[in-house]
């Protein structure tokens, strides 16, 4: 299984959301929360592209996006593509 890394804030509901997709599915990730920690948010920023807004989700590395964006990739099955290819 690939490595998910999930760039978080505590009670963001669209993070909560992306968890929760990732635990339905069974999906082990690494959480990484950029309330408790500057350095992690500017991390996140560089390696996204600039985005600065949680989630972030990456998968071996790559930038696949933010909340949304996984809810689409498990839509059209992507996401299995991503983690099993």
């Amino acid at each position: 299984m690939k490595e998910i890394e999930i760039y978080t804030s505590r009670h963001c509901p669209y993070c909560q959301s992306a968890k929760s997709l990732l635990a339905r599915k069974a999906i082990s990730f690494h959480e990484v929360d950029i309330a408790a920690n500057s350095e992690k948010l500017e991390e996140m920023v560089s390696r996204s592209g600039g985005q600065a807004t949680v989630p972030q989700i990456f998968i071996d590395g790559r930038h696949v996006g933010d909340a949304r964006m996984l809810r689409e990739l498990e839509r059209t099955g992507e996401l299995d593509r991503l983690l099993n290819g």
